[in-house]
């Protein structure tokens, strides 16, 4: 059995009376699509948000490697390999493709015009911009100085991916990424989602959209009442089945612990 690259332990995190996480747990194992799915109020968010650093969890542990890490902001997972896509894309609309790609990692000129006079190497990054998203197969998307606003949604998310794989060299989260796209750019997001896996990261991708989940997903982590229900296959347990454990219809042991 190999470690997983990403797990957590017990987390708790209460908001004043409200409990929203009550011992949750997670494994991501690498090279794999982890999907999570629950009911509103189950606790996705607010796990999600521990493992990208957007709230510090009250109780409990996180490992990355094996190795327990504490993050007390979304800068600390960044810096330790974690990338997260939120559903609200974090995208500059006035800035370019580029520029969103290296968003709060601007490369500077080499010499003395970037050290003294701090300007940016903006040849330099859509040089890489424009490579990143050749790598991940984004065709729609030819000129990395285009404005993020010239873009249509799926497009839009398809910038905010790329950055997420530019930069994650060990996990990528993804929130509901294709949150309010039609069929056909649905199908470019989870395509990409794809793609990412195949270049050797793991995905934790959290959503609504059961065919979705069931057509991408290589496990399904169910998450109720601010705890891990089950982890189960998509190849070998139907959606109705899932949703049925979701809602507490079937009530079923944790097994993945």
């Amino acid at each position: 059995m190999t470690t997983p690259i990403l797990r957590a332990r017990g987390l708790v995190k209460r908001y004043g009376r409200v409990t929203a996480l009550a011992g949750a747990d997670l494994d991501l194992e690498q090279g794999e699509i982890l999907a999570v799915i629950g009911d509103n109020g189950a606790g996705k968010s607010s796990l999600i948000k521990a493992l990208c650093g957007a709230v510090v969890p009250d109780e409990g542990t996180i490992l990355l490697d094996g190795e327990p890490v504490s993050f007390a902001n979304p800068v600390d997972a960044r810096a330790a390999g974690i990338e997260t896509v939120h559903q609200s894309l974090a995208v500059a609309p006035s800035l370019d493709i580029a520029a969103n790609l290296f968003l709060g990692r601007e490369r500077r000129r080499p010499g003395v015009l970037g050290s003294v006079f701090r300007m940016l190497d903006r040849g330099g990054m859509r040089e890489e911009a424009k490579r990143q998203l050749d790598a991940l197969g984004i065709m729609t998307i030819q000129n990395p100085g285009q404005a993020v606003e010239t873009l249509s949604g799926g497009q839009r998310q398809a910038v905010a991916v790329a950055r997420a794989a530019a930069f994650g060299s060990r996990v990528v989260i993804m929130d509901e990424p294709t949150a309010a796209l039609g069929v056909r750019e649905s199908r470019a997001v989870l395509d990409l989602i794809l793609q990412v896996r195949d270049r050797g990261l793991p995905v934790i991708l959290i959503s609504h959209n059961m065919p979705h989940v069931f057509e991408v997903a290589d496990r399904v982590h169910i998450q109720r009442l601010g705890r891990r229900k089950a982890v189960v296959d998509p190849r070998s347990i139907s959606m109705s089945d899932a949703v049925a454990i979701m809602t507490g219809a079937v009530e079923v042991e944790d097994g993945a612990s």
